[in-house]
Parts: C-alpha cells; structure tokens; sequence
C-alpha cells in the first residue's frame, strides 16, 4: 500500500467506479475493510491534506507534521476494523491525529513556535501596507496559539479552523462537550486578550 503521488491513479480508479460520481466515505471504508486498497487509497486522498493541515497548525512543524499524517494512515489501516461507523471515518481520522499531536506537544519543554506554514498568510494580491499588516497580525496570532495548552490549542483548531461540531471535537478528544465549549471559551478569551490591539 502506497500513501504517495503513487496513490493517486489507484484512488481515482477507485472514485470512478461509480457513474453517479464519488463514492461515499461509508462505502469506501466497507470496501477498504474487505481488501481493497484502492478504495482505502481514495480515502487517502480524500483526508491526507486536511490531516496534514491540522497537524501542522497544532505542531508547528511541517516535518513532524508529514510523519504524524503517515502514521495516521498507516494506523488506520491496520485498525480499520475498530471503526463501527464506517460514515464516522473523518471524525477517526482526526482523532488519530490529533492524540498523537498531542502527545508531541506534551513531551516538548518548551513548546515550539509555530512555523509561517502554520496558517496562511496574506494573499500576494493585497497591497504591501495590507500585507505587511495581515504578517504582523498573524505574527501575533502565532504567538498567542503558542501560549495556549495543546488541549486548547487542539479545541480551537478543531472548532475554528476545521468546522468540527462540538459533539465531534469531544469524540475527538474523548471528552464531553461540555469540557470542549469550557476549553474554547478559555481560548477564545486568551486569543482575544492578545490580540486586543488587532482589533
């Protein structure tokens, strides 16, 4: 089993089976389950970017993040017959990655900062007075993430940058919702405090 570029013709193949278009997650982790690697590579391709990108933001570290988006694919191979829901795959998937974030973060003393990959910056269009005012903003931003506990690192990027719902995040998590709007609110009120003068 591939989780490269070499990937990509086999998940096609596989997206192509159905005239009506894509098929769903549900199918394609009961097909995955059974064998076949195609459909198991589309689901690849489907979630390797968005896995990549959290991991990257909670982490601050594009190579740590590359190897934290492997393993949780290759983890998710081997334990895809943990999955009772197969149309739960999205939620699984970030629940793999984000507990082995974690565990990232919590053996960094300290933590690192997050790196410009982290989150966008500025579009290269905008003038360079709004350019250099959206880097510095986001500088901000950057540091401001960086002083909050990874749990609530974790919340906040699940909720405010992935649109995960609150149910999801404490699946996630393996908490309850209610400690995840706790958490959130906890962040929300830091991020603003830092970035009061932003705003």
């Amino acid at each position: 089993m591939s989780l490269g570029a070499s990937g990509t013709d086999a998940a096609d193949a596989a997206d192509a089976t159905d005239p009506a278009g894509p098929l769903s997650d549900a199918t394609m982790v009961a097909r995955a389950r059974d064998g076949d690697t195609r459909a198991f590579e589309t689901l690849v391709r489907r979630y390797q970017r968005p896995i990549y990108r959290l991991a990257v933001r909670l982490l601050g570290d594009t190579g740590e993040a590359e190897d934290v988006t492997q393993e949780v694919f290759v983890t998710a191979w081997r334990r895809l017959p943990e999955i009772h829901e197969d149309k739960a795959i999205r939620s699984w998937l970030y629940r793999i990655a984000t507990n082995r974030c974690l565990n990232i973060l919590r053996s960094r003393k300290p933590v690192a900062p997050l790196f410009d990959e982290a989150i966008p910056m500025a579009s290269p269009a905008a003038s360079p007075e709004a350019r250099a005012e959206a880097h510095e903003r986001l500088l901000a931003l950057r540091v401001a993430l960086d002083r909050l506990t990874a749990e609530q690192r974790a919340c906040w990027l699940l909720r405010e940058v992935e649109e995960l719902s609150y149910a999801e995040i404490a699946s996630i998590l393996r908490t309850t919702p209610q400690a995840v709007r706790g958490r959130l609110a906890r962040a929300r009120a830091d991020l603003g405090e830092a970035m009061i003068s932003w705003q």
